[in-house]
């Protein structure tokens, strides 16, 4: 059922790459710069934690591993891992997925 429900969620969720380090590098820079000129009207001290708060709600939309689980919202995909691993006794991984999309 895991199986099923992960290979679902990725139909679903359209994730770009299992996890940010696989994302380009270009890709990010990019979104960080756009980060950047959003917030440079905010304190400079607090800048960057805001642009890096948003880099991260970046990687949860596009991430595999960071978006939340569409049955269970409360829980990434990683941490629905963490529970399955817990429960079998099995170290289980994603070590790549993908997606294929028919027509438009």
């Amino acid at each position: 059922m895991l199986i099923k429900d992960i290979a679902m969620h990725i139909a679903a969720m359209n994730p770009s790459a299992l996890t940010p380090d696989e994302l380009d590098p270009q890709l990010i820079a990019r979104e960080r710069e756009i980060y950047t000129e959003q917030v440079k009207e905010k304190p400079e001290n607090i800048r960057g934690n805001i642009v890096e708060g948003k880099l991260q709600k970046y990687y949860s939309e596009v991430c595999l591993m960071n978006q939340a689980f569409i049955k269970d919202d409360k829980k990434s995909i990683q941490q629905l891992l963490t529970d399955a691993i817990a429960v079998i006794g099995e170290n289980i991984q994603i070590t790549c997925f993908h997606r294929i999309q028919i027509g438009e």
